[in-house]
């Protein structure tokens, strides 16, 4: 069993939503949809629920093109942000208004209601009304209302975003269990790349209506395919410097230089982008073969163990998660640090051109 987009797409008064997709979700897989606000993960839901239909290219389902089938004729079920739960009804009439809509046994909506209930956590909340339970609990019940019915294919669309950080704790590690017992599919959306890690199984990284790559989680993660998903999958988002291979050695302007060995041994000489996430920046030498730039700080925002430097180099803007409480000035200079072994290079098209050598073979 499985979802596939083909060459699907999705444009409304000239306006594109989705550029054609070509996409393959499996049985029993968790697919995590990550990107920034507006780069299509709601749209691209729409088009798998059938809620829209694509302006051009189809949609798959068992094998069967069920492009133009109502929302209502496929086993698709959806969660969103706000708890959307019937207020005026139990917890219990909740769950079980799905299987009623179908025509189902009063017998068997008891059964359905009772395993989902548990599954979830809500048999002691049965009897409740929605607007007594916690926020945790009530989008708990939302999602046995979506998985109550068996749907074969679960979409969540930032499901945890008005939770406060505890109860999205919480639901982030129940959600990985709660996938594995139903079999469905599952597609989470997300603008965190945290919890696009926290979810592990697939991760489609999204830029304004495309994908721009699809694959295990720590794949994505630890060899972006160009530059655009690099900076996606990175919170803070990647830092970028420029950077001239020549012969055996790279040279990140005049001052700051690194061996070509290994793997960028091959590349060709030419100038390139070198990219490192934001805790890889460190303000003393973390090995012997550290590099240093000369930096001005723009900003520091300390979190308590940690704090993140907002710095300037050249026309540069860098962000550093360092560890410790470093209450620096605007504008003082401040040497930072970073070890060539995290730095990936990306050649002048923006594709990958040499992943960091600590992340080959991961």
């Amino acid at each position: 069993m499985a979802l596939e987009l083909k060459a699907a797409s999705r444009s409304v008064k000239g306006q594109v939503y989705i550029q054609p997709t070509d996409l393959v979700l499996e049985k029993g897989t968790m697919n995590v949809l990550l990107g920034p606000t507006l780069a299509g993960k709601t749209s691209l839901m729409r088009l798998m629920a059938g809620l829209d239909v694509p302006s051009s290219g189809s949609i798959h389902w068992h094998g069967a093109d069920v492009t133009g089938q109502r929302v209502q004729d496929r086993k698709v079920a959806m969660v969103y942000q706000q708890f959307i739960n019937y207020p005026a009804m139990s917890v219990y009439d909740n769950i079980a208004s799905p299987m009623r809509l179908m025509g189902k046994s009063k017998a068997e909506v008891d059964k359905a209601v009772r395993s989902t209930a548990e599954m979830l956590k809500l048999t002691p909340l049965l009897q409740r009304n929605p607007l007594e339970l916690s926020g945790g609990q009530q989008q708990r019940c939302a999602l046995a209302r979506a998985l109550v019915k068996g749907a074969g294919l679960v979409l969540l669309d930032e499901p945890l975003a008005n939770l406060d950080y505890k109860l999205r704790e919480e639901l982030r590690a129940e959600i990985p269990r709660i996938f594995e017992e139903s079999g469905a599919i599952f597609v989470y959306a997300t603008t965190e790349p945290e919890e696009a890690l926290l979810l592990g199984g697939n991760t489609a990284t999204m830029w304004e209506g495309r994908i721009t790559q699809f694959g295990p989680t720590p794949q994505v993660y630890r060899q972006p395919a160009d530059a655009i998903t690099a900076r996606l999958f990175s919170e803070p988002p990647m830092n970028f410097v420029s950077c001239v291979k020549q012969g055996h050695q790279i040279s990140f302007g005049a001052d700051t230089h690194a061996p070509a060995d290994g793997l960028l041994a091959t590349l060709p000489d030419g100038p390139y982008r070198a990219g490192f996430r934001a805790n890889h920046l460190h303000l003393n030498a973390h090995s012997g073969q550290s590099m240093s730039f000369a930096c001005d700080v723009t900003a520091t925002e300390i979190t308590g163990s940690e704090t993140f430097l907002h710095a300037s180099h050249g026309d540069n803007r860098w962000v550093g998660l360092v560890h410790g409480v470093h209450a620096l000035s605007s504008g003082q200079s401040v040497k930072l640090w970073l070890d060539p072994t995290h730095v990936y290079f990306f050649d002048p098209a923006g594709r990958l051109a040499a992943p960091a050598a600590y992340a080959v073979g991961a």
